[in-house]
């Protein structure tokens, strides 16, 4: 009899877990395909719902839980990879944190179709079995089916738009880069302390850490905030050997949760873990390979990043201008040559300590900051190419900046236009014109920088001004060296004139670039107020400061071609104050060029889950160092080729009206500024490859080729 009892007991045992599974939890398989090619990846999707106040579990379930699995039977050819799980919530339960989903969640499977795979009809199946619990833990299992006909076309199923949604709640991918990790200090029996950091962009948040599983170490799922402060986060896991040495890396999710919000911002990271030297540094940051810097070597890069921005081709104009004051000071006392290189270099200092203002500014407003921003602005462009132009007629001797009488005839007069107030101003126009460049160094001290908080930004942009303009100030200190410099005569005159060719180029590129936001009809009407802008120029030298008879008659000549030409172009033709809405159009294919495709992470995401190599080039029209790149490095014909030969999809990230998205992929890699450029290998594991800010053909070929392995 008792046995009899046993054998009831199981039976209804049995019943009610059977019930509890159907009631609870059902599985469909999903694919994204009807049919596809050989040599095609597709996609499949296990689809689980779940009843109110029940869940399944992440690949990691916590301090308890069990992963849900998938063991696929398959036909010939047909292949199935790892599971990609979305992002679970964290959920808390009498002390007890686990990782779960609930109400839904579609487990996401890479299905590889080989070259070979015959044509027809296959047959998909699973068994999925998993762990679902309220307060009271089930396992269940169910068969899913589903079938995929392959042949000569990629028809797209009925549920293709289903997955790409669910495909959007998977973490993306971050560079090593983007956080670090260190052991806080020594082991206390099998137990350690890990510091993860990381920087972010959100202010308010709740940051987390949820580790993958691993086979020597278990990461806890508790975490202790170490500090949230605006631009960087900091928090503490304990970290338990099971067996083996220390792991050496941890993988897993770098967690943002906005305090006002239930929504996770979520990515995945593999981080090499530092020893515990020099790790409680708070000044200490990130850098690629998971090496750390202090804030002072960030600012000794950030210096030699603005030394070099003098060889970019944007500051080439001013150069031209100090070296032609230079030339007239070489003669004059040594105490005024300091002098003026001093003041230039206050110029660039005060220039850049503006800019770091205006970054505060921006990202205490809640916006996104990059470096060169302000070339995406329509009235910036504008005011630049007129300053820049009123620069060039001064060099070409229409108008002088002092009044005075007399042409500069005499080395004197010569010297004496290169004054504190023009040292001055080259110093303001030097920063102008270089904030379109990025330079080596310049990218990654510029990432650093604007995720830092409002101190530390001026510090680092302190920094890269002094850089800047460290050559001339040192030179102004060195009089002897001034000695080796041609004596001043009247060949400077000429001298002078051929630097206002430089500053011509310039003033055409910056109008140019006038067309992304005003059209061709915008560039053709600033233009025509240019050439009013000339003609006032000539009137006001010629007859007001060279002149002798009716001076106010010319000053009001000038003023009214000043005035009537900005009314009759700016105002009533182009309502320049009023520029259209601009919006992303299509992108313009050289012929013979690479075949670009606009970039999105959606396009992204789409060319990985086909195992296809990803080429990115984020750039702009306003970007000198990405136009160099461009004609040297990229849009050649080994480069087309090889991106021919590999499959490899090619997405451009337009940057030139500094859209938010972009600015924010950005940010993900650490930088503030393009260019930034990409390589996505075929295989969807590993991590995309960050391309130097000043490319050579060789090295785009070699990341090419190592992508397509």
């Amino acid at each position: 009899m008792r046995f009899l009892r046993q054998i009831v007991l199981l039976l209804l045992a049995t019943l009610l877990i059977a019930s509890a599974t159907a009631a609870n939890t059902t599985a469909r398989l999903v694919l994204s395909h009807l049919t596809a090619r050989p040599g095609e990846t597709v996609w499949a999707g296990v689809h689980l719902q779940m009843t109110p106040k029940w869940h399944t579990y992440w690949e990691n379930g916590g301090d308890s839980g069990a992963a849900t699995k998938v063991d696929w039977t398959l036909p010939p050819g047909i292949a199935a990879g790892e599971i990609l799980w979305p992002t679970p919530e964290k959920f808390v339960s009498s002390g007890i944190i686990t990782y779960v989903y609930h109400n839904e969640v579609v487990l996401l499977i890479p299905i590889s179709i080989a070259p070979n795979a015959p044509a027809g009809k296959a047959a998909l199946s699973a068994l999925v079995s998993w762990l679902e619990c309220e307060e009271l833990c089930l396992p269940a299992k169910s068969r899913v089916t589903g079938s995929l006909t392959v042949g000569n076309e990629s028809t797209p199923s009925p549920q293709s738009a289903f997955i790409e949604t669910w495909k959007k709640a998977l973490p993306q991918p971050k560079p090593a880069s983007f956080a670090r990790a260190w052991w806080e200090k020594e082991a206390d029996g099998d137990k350690r302390p890990l510091l993860i950091e990381w920087a972010s962009a959100t202010t308010n948040i709740e940051p987390d850490f949820f580790p993958y599983t691993s086979t020597n170490a278990t990461v806890a799922a508790s975490t202790e905030v170490v500090s949230a402060e605006p631009g960087k986060v900091r928090v503490r896991k304990q970290v338990e050997k099971t067996e083996g040495s220390w792991p050496g890396e941890v993988t897993g999710l770098l967690i943002e949760k906005p305090s006002a919000s239930s929504q996770l911002s979520a990515v995945h990271v593999k981080l090499s873990i530092g020893g515990t030297s020099g790790a409680a540094s708070p000044s200490s940051s990130l850098l690629a390979g998971g090496e750390s810097k202090s804030l002072f070597a960030w600012l000794g890069l950030a210096f030699v990043g603005g030394l070099i921005l003098n060889l970019m081709p944007c500051v080439l104009p001013v150069i031209a201008l100090k070296i032609f004051g230079f030339v007239a000071q070489a003669h004059e006392s040594p105490a005024r040559v300091r002098k003026l290189g001093i003041i230039y270099g206050l110029g660039v200092l005060f220039s850049f300590l503006i800019l770091a203002g205006i970054v505060i500014g921006v990202q205490s407003a809640g916006r996104l900051a990059s470096w060169g921003m302000q070339f995406g602005n329509p009235y910036f462009l504008v005011g630049m190419v007129v300053l820049v132009t009123l620069v060039t007629l001064n060099l070409f001797g229409l108008f002088e900046v002092t009044l005075g009488g007399g042409a500069m005839g005499s080395a004197s007069e010569l010297a004496s236009k290169e004054g504190a107030s023009g040292a001055f101003f080259n110093g303001i126009l030097a920063t102008a014109l270089a904030t379109p460049c990025s330079a080596p160094f310049l990218a990654g001290a510029l990432g650093f920088a604007f995720a830092q908080p409002a101190p530390v930004i001026v510090l680092m942009f302190l920094s890269v001004g002094a850089g800047l303009a460290a050559p001339y100030v040192i030179l102004s200190f060195q009089p002897a060296w001034l000695k080796f410099l041609p004596k001043p005569g009247a060949w400077m005159e000429r001298f002078k004139n051929a630097m206002g060719f430089p500053m011509l180029a310039t003033a055409i590129w910056l109008l140019s670039l006038v067309s992304r936001h005003y059209g061709t009809s915008g560039v053709l009407w600033i233009g025509i107020f240019l050439v009013f802008v000339a003609l006032a120029a000539w009137t006001w030298g010629e007859f007001v400061q060279r002149g002798t008879k009716r001076k106010g008659l010319a000053m009001l000549l000038s003023l009214t071609f000043l005035v009537g030409g900005y009314v009759l172009a700016l105002e009533k033709q182009l309502h320049w104050r009023t520029p259209p809405k601009i919006t992303a159009g299509k992108i313009q294919i050289e012929p013979g060029g690479i075949a670009w495709q606009p970039w999105s992470r959606d396009a992204v995401d789409k060319a990985r889950a086909e195992r296809r190599p990803v080429f990115v080039d984020f750039t702009a029209d306003w970007c000198v160092t990405c136009q160099a790149n461009k004609k040297t490095s990229i849009e050649i014909e080994s480069v087309r080729k090889k991106l021919e030969e590999i499959g490899a999809v090619n997405l451009l990230g337009d940057y030139t009206l500094v859209p938010d998205d972009i600015t924010q992929e950005l940010k993900r890699f650490g930088r503030a500024a393009v260019p930034l450029v990409l390589v996505y290998p075929k295989d969807p594991a590993k991590p995309p490859v960050e391309l130097p800010a000043i490319l050579t053909p060789g090295i785009v070929l070699d990341a090419l080729d190592n992508a397509a392995k």
